[in-house]
């Protein structure tokens, strides 16, 4: 038997990377999956990638509250519980001190941290007593990388979540988690607003420091979410899993 027949899982920055990863793990492995996104261009591009009729996409801005009530409204509305959530949508901006504006700071905190905290919020009441949260942060909470200070506060914030809301919703037996990724190759790494050549040099730098001196892979992230959300992590509450080859630790 697959790992989660019947299981109904939300995925927030489902239409991409690590997120899309997921999508086709746990529809591979009996769930119906919901995933959202910002664009419907992404979205759409990812539902025919996964050309499965478990799969439900829809259009949700995690840093916009009014789309993450719409969000759930709508879950209920079609499904009516939720067993898994993977509150995985975020950015990730690098930029020294001296040039992290206002809107650089607030871009990172109202998805980062805002916006999966009210996804946690409006989703929890939907969930299954004994449901599954897995929460993205980062390798970055655990190192100072030049340039990430915002970003890493974000994904601190994350990493406490899982710790203080695990208290909260344990009486329920909802188990909240973390992953936290090295660097992976992902969109997202194409969009912290560098140029070709930063991105290329930042690129070959975070390889080297890598002890596996290489990239992760979305779906070597996916396996460790699988895990979070299954029943084989059924002992595992308010607990960090590190999948960055070893860059955090070693």
């Amino acid at each position: 038997m697959t790992k989660l027949t019947n299981k109904i899982a939300v995925i927030t920055g489902g239409s991409t990377g690590i997120g899309l990863a997921t999508a086709k793990t746990f529809i591979d492995e009996g769930a119906q999956v919901i995933i959202t996104g910002r664009t419907q261009e992404t979205l759409d591009k990812a539902a025919a990638e996964i050309n499965s009729d478990r799969l439900t996409a829809i259009q949700s801005d995690t840093s916009k509250l009014d789309q993450i009530n719409d969000l759930a409204e709508r879950v209920n509305a079609e499904y009516g519980r939720v067993d898994i959530l993977f509150a995985n949508a975020g950015i990730a901006w690098f930029a020294p001190l001296a040039d992290s504006d206002e809107a650089f700071f607030d871009a990172h905190f109202n998805t980062n941290v805002k916006g999966l905290f009210f996804t946690i919020q409006k989703i929890a009441p939907l969930m299954t007593n004994g449901g599954s949260i897995i929460l993205t942060a980062s390798a970055v909470v655990h190192k100072g990388f030049e340039n990430s200070s915002v970003y890493s506060a974000t994904k601190g914030a994350v990493r406490n979540f899982a710790r203080t809301l695990s208290t909260e919703l344990s009486p329920r037996g909802i188990r909240v988690n973390v992953v936290s990724p090295g660097p992976v190759e992902t969109p997202l790494f194409s969009k912290m607003g560098m140029s070709e050549e930063e991105l290329k040099g930042m690129a070959e730098g975070f390889s080297q420091m890598v002890p596996m001196k290489r990239f992760g892979a979305s779906d070597e992230i996916a396996k460790a979410v699988l895990f979070l959300a299954s029943e084989d992590s059924s002992y595992v509450l308010g607990e960090e899993i590190l999948v960055d080859g070893g860059i955090a630790t070693i």
